[in-house]
């Protein structure tokens, strides 16, 4: 697939050349500015694939700086402290249960990790251009309390989810800067919770 992309990509700039030179040779020989009609045509073979390249990074930036992160709003300790001995107590399935929900730019997918804590993965988009949304959060099933969440957006989920980036791989971005590492600190924060398994 790979291999296809770069041969149409290489015949895309092969003809976006050839209109180049063409607009430049048609502006020299009806007296117009050559400079003007061929830059212009280089922005218009540009912008046939890349037009929603500069919106997406600008968007999927402004997203990450303003709500991605990850948030710890009560730790292990604190929790044990509100629910003195429960913790030893909870135990863990090796298949724990699992509830599923999709909806036409949603999917929400709950894993009951024991009888007091639950985690829920929520994927939403497309939200503006090629952007997602992530959101994992941990909570007290007893209390509705939320202990913990991380929040990533990525482009190109669409494309991802069918199992490859599609061929605009210049717009594929699985996490903002730093997600990943949240990521791991999210699911560390998770294991914490789980107690014994069985």
């Amino acid at each position: 697939m790979g291999f296809v992309v770069l041969m149409a990509m290489g015949v895309y700039l092969l003809i976006s050349l050839g209109v180049v030179a063409w607009a430049i040779s048609h502006a020299k020989k009806n007296g117009k500015s050559a400079k003007k009609w061929g830059w212009g045509a280089a922005l218009v073979m540009y912008m046939i694939p890349f037009w929603d390249w500069i919106p997406t990074v600008a968007v999927h930036q402004f997203y990450c700086a303003k709500d991605s992160g990850f948030w710890v709003y009560k730790t292990l300790e604190q929790w044990k402290v509100e629910n003195p001995g429960v913790m030893e107590t909870l135990t863990t399935q090796r298949v724990p249960p699992n509830k599923f929900e999709r909806g036409e730019n949603f999917s929400i997918s709950t894993t009951s990790w024991n009888a007091r804590i639950n985690s829920t993965h929520t994927s939403q988009g497309e939200l503006f251009l090629n952007l997602w949304r992530r959101e994992d959060k941990i909570s007290d099933v007893k209390t509705g309390e939320m202990l913990a969440m991380y929040v990533d957006f990525s482009t190109s989920q669409v494309q991802r989810q069918a199992g490859w980036s599609g061929w605009k791989f210049w717009l594929d971005s699985q996490s903002c800067i730093g997600g990943r590492d949240k990521a791991i600190q999210f699911v560390k924060f998770v294991e914490q919770f789980k107690g014994e398994q069985k």
